[in-house]
């Protein structure tokens, strides 16, 4: 398990024992036929946390790449996107124990799983290693505001947060 002790101003973890799709920071394991997906804490810090999903496909429907498979509500909108061709199965409960996402992402936390066309080690080894999910990071606003720095680390953020902060709004 790799730790990144400032992120965004919390401590998160990424397993070194899995790929990654980087895009949309989704982690994946090998389960039998199938290949388990979910969001790693990084995407979910950086999310703000899910507040809802919703599915966007039929259980066991065939999908393509970047399909989009889950609807969530974040700070956002966001649409995930299956990264490998396959049929795809979804974590039944979760809608219900949406909490399982920040308590164990690594474990009953999965959202979704394909069980892909073709041999599921050839889609697994398709994805990123940790160590390149890890330098993509680096580039995030996680990495960049290490302590979690209300209004960001770019200096239009900084200006417009402070900004606000010294406006003195009264009712006229």
């Amino acid at each position: 398990m790799i730790v990144i002790e400032h992120f965004l101003g919390q401590s998160v973890e990424v397993p070194d024992d899995r790929r990654y799709h980087i895009p949309q920071g989704l982690w994946c394991c090998k389960q039998d036929a199938f290949l388990v997906f979910g969001l790693t804490q990084p995407a979910l810090v950086l999310m703000g946390g899910i507040k809802d999903v919703d599915w966007l496909r039929q259980e066991g429907e065939p999908v393509q790449s970047g399909d989009s498979a889950i609807f969530a509500i974040t700070g956002k909108i966001l649409y995930l996107e299956t990264p490998i061709p396959g049929t795809v199965h979804y974590h039944k409960t979760l809608k219900e124990h949406l909490d399982i996402l920040g308590k164990d992402p690594y474990g009953e936390g999965w959202l979704f799983k394909i069980r892909p066309v073709g041999d599921p080690w050839e889609a697994y080894h398709s994805l990123a290693l940790p160590e390149k999910y890890l330098a993509s990071l680096q580039a995030s606003e996680g990495c960049k505001n290490p302590q979690g720095l209300k209004g960001g680390v770019s200096g239009i953020c900084k200006a417009v947060y402070s900004g606000i902060g010294q406006q003195k709004l009264s009712k006229s």
